[in-house]
């Protein structure tokens, strides 16, 4: 038999998924690791934890499969997405990596725009400038740490420091180079123009791939510790959304998918760049040629529900808490919540946006909570798909639903209500890292196109459809609050 795998580097775990011929995923391996929170609105990660998960998720695989490491044909890569990682001449991080949800550079956003200009930025880019993006991060550091700046030798997404500890090579591909901010995204390469603006010197910036291009093969080093053969092809895979998309089947114009994980995602495929003139909705490449994307996204989306748990009702399941809250009526009793818990970035790019319950009583119970999180979270990515259709994406008849938060019965339902739309589920529950698999096994030549692979392996395994709740009433409240809450929200973030 042979195999392909998809390996993605979130933020919070590594995950390795082992794929056969058939699109059968025969064996998963996991390895969970921490960030850190230094001081408020920072997000940090040292890279040399990815490296360590991705050498256990992939021995953790190939260990539950009883497969030997020469069967793997192809590796794929995914992961987060605008995180920096900058690596000194011997390939040592200079600094901890700064994370995508990390909200210290918005003086660096300001900046950006002035060298550049807004409308220019957006019109070369596909986005205005934000806290998550790359290009503010480099800024920071130059502002702020300019010895750290002097030491690098090469600039990295999170998945691609992965790469260059797999293969030696330094590169990446073009769904997350465009998740920068410096690429020029009708182009789909680095813009000298952002690049020059930025001042940073552009040989720091890694040669940009195809989704199933092969950008090298694996090390002896690496082969030693991960059990994978030398010389196994690596391909450049894609920021983990795109490789999502891929996954649940995404791929062409019309297609549309929804992320509902620890960010939330409402996804359109196109087939040409489709920027919203103001920016408040994300416009990147695909992970495959001549294919771009738009995208809505919200900060905390499933990770609103944990944080919940987490804080009070920890130890108790996800399940227990989904079957109590459908025991409350749609609009929770008059409770609402605002899922900006680590800030927000579409419709509001706002670092310093809170989360709120609104319309507490003693009534309300944590059945409420739950409900209040789950209705949300689904307002929130209603958001994004309003303006994503104000831009000229094409309404959709139905979206490919992944991510934790899609396990859930009522959440499913909900996020139906809310859209208007008919959410499919497909039958692998890590998107990504399929999606990843998806572009390995073209780069191992199984097809000659992500297309046809996706016609093979991409299942649909369910569909809910609008019940005709009206969630009408409940979605114009929650779209009052934070115009009336925005001035409150920044002088708290003082």
């Amino acid at each position: 038999m042979s195999y392909v795998l998809g390996v993605d580097t979130s933020t919070t775990a590594t995950k390795a998924l082992l794929v056969d011929t058939a699109g059968t995923v025969v064996a998963a391996g996991v390895a969970e690791y921490p960030f850190e929170t230094p001081q408020p609105l920072w997000a940090e990660q040292d890279p040399r934890l990815w490296w360590n998960g991705t050498v256990r998720a992939i021995a953790a695989c190939l260990e539950s499969a009883g497969v030997a490491g020469a069967a793997v044909e192809a590796v794929g890569l995914t992961g987060q997405m605008h995180g920096l990682v900058l690596l000194d001449t011997a390939g040592e991080p200079v600094r901890p990596a700064i994370l995508w949800n990390d909200q210290r550079t918005g003086a660096e956003c300001d900046q950006l725009r002035a060298a550049v200009g807004t409308e220019r930025l957006i019109a070369v880019t596909g986005n205005d400038a934000l806290t998550g993006f790359t290009a503010s991060k480099l800024l920071w550091v130059r502002n702020h740490e300019p010895d750290s700046l002097a030491a690098a030798r090469h600039m990295l997404l999170p998945k691609d420091y992965v790469r260059y500890r797999l293969t030696g090579a330094a590169a990446t591909d073009k769904a997350g180079g465009s998740g920068t901010q410096m690429f020029d995204l009708a182009a789909r390469d680095w813009s000298s123009e952002i690049v020059a603006a930025i001042g940073v010197d552009a040989g720091l910036l890694p040669a940009t791939y195809e989704g199933p291009a092969v950008t090298g093969t694996v090390s002896s080093g690496a082969a030693a510790v991960t059990g994978l053969a030398v010389g196994t092809p690596v391909v450049a895979g894609g920021g983990d959304q795109a490789a999502n998309a891929v996954g649940t089947g995404a791929i062409d114009a019309g297609d549309m998918a929804l992320s509902l994980g620890t960010s939330g995602v409402v996804f359109a495929a196109t087939t040409r760049p489709t920027v919203e003139p103001a920016g408040r909705v994300h416009a990147f490449c695909h992970a495959l040629p001549d294919r771009w994307h738009m995208m809505g996204v919200m900060l905390s989306a499933a990770g609103s529900l944990r944080w919940l748990r987490d804080t009070i009702a920890p130890g108790v399941g996800f399940d227990e808490l989904s079957r109590e809250a459908a025991g409350v009526a749609p609009g929770a009793d008059g409770l609402l919540f605002l899922p900006y818990l680590t800030g927000e970035r579409t419709p509001h790019p706002d670092p310093l946006a809170r989360g709120a319950f609104i319309g507490l009583t003693v009534r309300h119970e944590r059945a409420h909570l739950v409900r209040a999180v789950m209705e949300g979270v689904a307002y929130g990515l209603r958001d994004g798909y309003r303006l994503m259709i104000a831009a000229g994406v094409p309404p959709a008849q139905t979206m490919r639903g992944s991510g934790g938060g899609v396990k859930s019965d009522l959440w499913r339902q909900v996020v139906a209500d809310v859209l208007g739309v008919t959410l499919g589920t497909v039958a692998t529950e890590e998107g990504a890292a399929f999606g990843a698999a998806v572009l390995a096994a073209v780069g191992a030549g199984w097809r000659a196109s992500v297309g046809e692979v996706v016609a093979d392996w991409v299942e649909e395994t369910g569909r809910v459809e609008p019940s005709g709740e009206s969630y009408e009433r409940g979605y114009a409240l929650y779209r009052e609050q934070y115009p009336l809450l925005r001035s409150t929200f920044a002088r708290l973030g003082q």
